[in-house]
């Protein structure tokens, strides 16, 4: 038995086989072959894997996004299908080509002749030739499609994940996650609680290649890893995890339960999600909405900008499947630790103060029109409310909503259905729009506080930081002050204020939120039912003018 030690951030017991994530190098090898039919069979074999692959990809869009969503994929089997994309490779080959290569090769060929096209689609087509070829190299190469190869569910293990990997993995084969690096407000840790299951951070070098195969049981509460466990440690944490399993079990009686303290204060109880795919959870755990909806996932999983009627199918199907229940969007939040590369950002040296969501849209104003034309669209189907981040200024808030004007007014006169109205919100997550709450509460509907983001701006702390955990201290009182300025100056302004920031979930400071004022809480979907029955233990007024004075010292 080997026992390691890292850091909870998922809570939960998780056991079964450890798989190392599969990521690919990048580097394609070019080689001459002699055997050019053995090639040519090489190259059509892995076509036809790809087009399977896409013909699945294609059922599971049509199932979550709807047709024209899914007609992408199914583009892309008639240009893998392209007679002169075929012979092109072909040629190549029968050259004496590997087939890796020849198909990098055209890939590079056809793109550039659809760049240099007049017709704006047609130029939009270079991106789905990179696309399908990488998808054929990545299978000539044996590089796995979506990180994982198995044929059963594992405990996954990486150094770390980045968002644009999260959103591509196949979600139904993850018991846990076990990461060398990463911190509590990693992609991977945020992803891990948003799926309810165990996930265990900065393990350092001791989480071996080795251990790839072998039976493990992670505690994502303590940040226990166990692999080959001997009895005593096997029926302690199965124990514990049949122990979790019929606690949820009895939370399942709080479903359809108002979320209302003993004194009869109500809180909106409303969930995180990351993609479409994730509303099964809100709709299993009874989310009250949805409180923040990441729309980045549309642009990490793509190799060019997501077209208006990709985003507008998205948006549709979740407001749709949400039944009239908010549902609050945060525009792109690109930039920092996530990462497009066909945004082409500069490198810089502090990424996290840098170009980076609404400075992005703000200057990328066709970027930002496209993504509001296809959230106004949207709101004809549910209830769509749009929330902006990163906002320090006044000015910023201002000029988002000369643009949103602008859109609509174009809507209404092409004739497109939209809601009469769409709340218009904005993330609190700098010190500066702290500051300027009370000016900045006269110029939107909603405030939602990132308090992962806040924390960071407000103790001057990476907070991807694995070395600094220590000092992300969310319960900084410096952190909670500002939570109260922005909610005294929310419900001086006659708005409501929310938490979206991982901190809405942590049941030892429901109490302080709910006396400081806050309206709502948006957490996790596995997070609903424990949320609630929190709320509804507390007597909200008893300890209220307690932990004021407290805050206040």
């Amino acid at each position: 038995m080997i026992r390691l030690q890292g850091k909870g951030v998922s809570g939960g017991v998780a056991a079964g086989p450890l798989y190392f994530y599969r990521r690919g190098n990048g580097e394609i090898e070019r080689r001459e072959v002699a055997d050019t039919a053995a090639e040519l069979a090489r190259f059509e074999e892995a076509r036809k894997t790809a087009m399977e692959q896409l013909g699945a990809l294609y059922e599971k869009a049509l199932a979550e996004v709807g047709e024209e969503s899914a007609q992408l994929f199914e583009s892309h089997q008639l240009m893998l299908d392209d007679l002169d994309y075929v012979e092109s490779v072909q040629g190549m080959v029968e050259g004496g080509l590997n087939a890796e290569a020849a198909v990098a090769d055209t890939a590079e060929i056809f793109a550039e002749m659809f760049a240099n096209m007049d017709d704006a689609y047609m130029q939009a087509r270079a991106a789905d030739v990179r696309d399908i070829s990488g998808r054929v190299v990545g299978i000539l190469t044996g590089a796995v499609a979506g990180g994982i190869d198995s044929d059963v569910p594992v405990v996954l293990a990486s150094d770390d994940l980045a968002p644009s990997e999260t959103v591509q993995l196949d979600k139904s084969k993850i018991l846990g996650f076990v990461t060398r690096g990463g911190s509590g407000n990693s992609h991977t840790a945020i992803l891990a609680r948003t799926m309810g299951i165990p996930a265990i951070c900065s393990v350092g070098d001791a989480l071996e290649d080795g251990f790839e195969g072998r039976e493990v049981i992670i505690d994502g509460q303590t940040g226990e890893i166990v692999f080959d466990a001997d009895a005593a440690a096997r029926d302690r944490l199965l124990k514990k995890q049949a122990k979790e399993r019929a606690l949820k079990e009895l939370l399942e009686k709080l479903k359809g339960q108002p979320n209302v303290t003993i004194d009869g204060r109500s809180v909106m109880v409303y969930c995180n999600i990351g993609s479409p795919e994730d509303v099964d959870a809100v709709l299993q755990n009874d989310g009250g909405g949805i409180g923040l909806f990441r729309s980045e996932f549309l642009y990490l999983q793509n190799n060019d900008y997501p077209t208006e009627e990709q985003q507008f199918q998205a948006y549709k199907t979740v407001a749709e499947r949400m039944g009239g229940k908010r549902v609050i969007i945060r525009t792109l939040d690109i930039g920092a630790d996530k990462q497009a590369d066909y945004f082409q950002l500069d490198h810089e040296e502090n990424p996290a103060m840098g170009l980076r969501a609404i400075r992005i849209c703000l200057t990328r104003p066709e970027v930002f029109r496209t993504q509001l034309r296809a959230l106004y669209r949207a709101s004809a189907y549910g209830k769509i409310a749009i929330m902006f981040p990163m906002i320090t200024s006044v000015w910023e808030v201002q000029e988002i909503k000369r643009i949103c004007a602008n859109v609509r007014e174009e809507l209404m006169r092409e004739g497109v259905p939209m809601a009469d109205y769409v709340e218009l919100g904005i993330m609190i997550e700098t010190p500066a729009s702290v500051m300027l709450s009370d000016r900045l509460a006269k110029e939107v509907d909603f405030f939602s506080v990132g308090t992962n983001d806040l924390t960071q701006y407000t103790l001057a702390v990476d907070r991807q930081g694995q070395s600094l955990d220590r000092f992300f201290d969310a319960h900084h009182p410096a952190v909670l002050r500002m939570l109260k300025m922005a909610a005294d100056n929310a419900h001086a302004a006659g708005i409501w204020i929310g938490i979206c920031g991982e901190l809405g979930a942590d049941v030892s400071l429901t109490e302080t939120f709910l006396a400081i004022g806050i309206d709502e809480l948006s957490v996790s979907p596995s997070s609903v039912l424990p949320l609630r029955s929190t709320v509804r233990s507390i007597d909200s007024s008893a300890r209220r003018d307690e932990i004021l004075a407290e805050l206040a010292r």
